[in-house]
């Protein structure tokens, strides 16, 4: 059974405004009460909205270090200096070296990229990484996506004549590397207006001052969003201010124009709607995450920088494999972890989860942290063994800074980074204990009662035959949405069900409903929620929260209703 959910109305906004905008705009009250509760409060501000502007993106020049890192650029690409891009493994690191590579190909004829392997060199910048740089002759490494904390890697390059320019959106520590620029918002002294860019992001502004910097068309740089939307999605960053414009130009890419290696996933998905941040988090994003899981990295950057179309989908196949060896992973060490769990009373009165298994797959433990939050909600880091060392992937609860705790148990480990969703660490196996019983002391001074509840945050109770087409080609504008602008869910109570409820693939349910008092019906899916089935049919009513999607089906569409859960009186 699913966690009973905590439901969080919004408050109502001043009705003033509500009316206002609805007569500004011309829509749905319920729609402009949903704007007005996101700061949108005027035409103006619906029309940036509904309409981003690449005109509105910031200078790039107003990043701490750019102007170095720009004249570094042109130096290298001016005297021909060989360069290497270098990147992390995840889908935030394998777009931005596939960014950069492709950009930079045109300009640059010694060019080579690099990313570490997950199991034999681990996270982040790697002395492996920086040799192959050095036997190439480079004298300049971009790396995107990691190096806020690489002090001794950075320090070796500089021993070998290196340069590092640095491209990263994690939280830096209390001293920076000796690199020649490090672009990182989120540095102290970084006066960026905007600092929820993708790793991915961070680097296309490097990209965007060197086109201005050298009379480059910028359309050029913006052909590059695509990889851009991908790398915002999968890493689950911000979708408000420069990420959404971003992310709404990388969409229309993917959607009008994809690349070969994007059209090749598309195709090996079996993706053929209109795609959405949500199809690149469940289905692109995993995939070219299982190239580095199951894998090497390498595969994600071939297959994203293909320009041949039949080479682009044998390795979107393969890819794709390898993404169903990943799922077979994930639910076995789920599977297990979860037992481990519900055997252990002091995991189960516990307020964080520290799992270590040094038979569990590397390429899937941060999944699984997530999977064991479904079921029992707190921070959750799951470890296994890697080249005679615990590492491990932790992941948090909405609202608890999942960084600080990690970063208040520090003497415990050899190194961490990451943010308060989520976050890596390396420790010695022998300090595992010690470590799980710091990082639980961390949890339980800082964490309140209610961040161990889930919540779904509801946007407004509305009844069923108010769900219209007109009202979903609204709503469905204010795609592209993620953290920051979430999807609306809606709620609607005095419900009639419609014909028993009927349980798909032994685990998902489908029901039909409409409302006591209404006339239009329509059909809910709730993945996971076949229990509900019986306690639906044995309850005195029901209420469902959702989110409105559009079905295609046999070459017709349909409004749909998918569950995010069900209240039973």
């Amino acid at each position: 059974m699913p966690k009973e959910k905590k439901w969080i109305i919004a408050a109502a906004p001043s009705l003033k405004k509500v009316d206002d905008l609805s007569k500004s705009i011309n829509i749905n009250p319920i729609l402009s009460k949903i704007l007005v509760s996101r700061g949108i409060t005027n035409y103006e501000d619906a029309k940036k909205y509904f309409r981003p502007s690449i005109e509105d993106c910031h200078d790039p020049f107003l990043m701490k270090d750019m102007d170095v890192a720009t004249q570094r650029l042109v130096k290298a690409i001016d005297e021909q200096e060989p360069i290497l891009v270098f990147g992390d493994y995840d889908v935030d690191g394998s777009t931005s070296v596939a960014m950069m590579f492709s950009f930079l190909k045109n300009y640059c004829e010694n060019l080579y990229y690099y990313i570490p392997d997950r199991y034999l060199e681990g996270y982040g910048i790697s002395t492996k990484g920086i040799d192959y740089a050095h036997e190439k002759n480079c004298k300049l490494i971009i790396a995107l996506d990691c190096g806020i904390k690489a002090m001794d890697q950075v320090r070796y390059a500089n021993s070998k004549a290196i340069d590092f320019i640095i491209c990263d959106h994690h939280n830096p520590g209390e001293a920076l590397p000796e690199a020649i620029a490090i672009l990182d918002p989120k540095r102290q002294d970084c006066k960026y207006p905007y600092k929820e860019l993708s790793g991915c992001g961070v680097g296309f502004k490097l990209i965007q001052a060197y086109c201005i910097q050298k009379g480059i068309p910028e359309h050029l740089a913006f052909e590059l969003l695509d990889l851009v939307a991908i790398s915002i999605a999968a890493d689950i960053v911000e979708v408000t201010g420069e990420n959404r414009i971003l992310a709404y130009y990388g969409l229309e890419k993917i959607n009008f124009n994809p690349r070969p290696g994007i059209k090749a996933l598309l195709a090996a998905s079996g993706l053929k709607e209109k795609i959405t941040i949500s199809n690149l988090v469940f289905q692109l994003g995993p995939r070219i995450n299982a190239a580095g899981r199951i894998d090497h990295a390498h595969l994600a950057v071939q297959l994203l920088t293909s320009i041949h179309e039949d080479q682009a989908l044998i390795i979107a196949v393969d890819i794709s494999k390898k993404n169903n060896t990943r799922k077979d992973f994930d639910q076995s060490i789920t599977s297990e972890a979860l037992s481990y769990i519900e055997e252990s009373s002091e995991l189960l009165t516990a307020k964080s989860t520290v799992l270590f298994n040094k038979n569990w797959h590397k390429g899937v433990i941060g999944i699984v942290a997530s999977r064991c939050i479904e079921q029992h909600y707190r921070p959750t880091i799951i470890m296994t063994e890697s080249n005679g060392k615990a590492t491990g992937s932790a992941r948090s609860v909405d609202g608890f800074d999942l960084y600080a705790a990690i970063e208040l148990c520090q003497e415990h480990l050899d190194q961490f980074g990451g943010h308060k969703h989520a976050a890596g660490l390396t420790l010695s196996i022998n300090k595992i204990p010690d470590f799980s019983a710091a990082f639980e002391k961390a949890v339980q001074s800082s964490i309140t009662d209610d961040q161990l509840i889930p919540k779904i945050n509801i946007d407004s109770y509305i009844n069923i035959d108010q769900i219209t087409e007109k009202f979903y080609s609204i709503l469905s504008q204010m795609d592209p949405y993620g953290p920051g602008n979430m999807q609306p869910v809606f709620a609607t109570r005095e419900l009639e069900l419609l014909g028993s409820p009927v349980i798909l693939k032994e685990k998902h349910l489908k029901l039909q409903v409409k409302n006591k008092d209404g006339r239009q019906k329509i059909t809910a899916i709730g993945f996971g929620m076949a229990p509900y089935k019986s306690l639906i049919l044995d309850s005195n009513g029901f209420e469902l929260a959702y989110t409105i999607q559009e079905n295609h089906f046999n070459g017709t569409k349909s409004l749909q209703l998918y569950l995010k859960d069900i209240r039973i009186h």
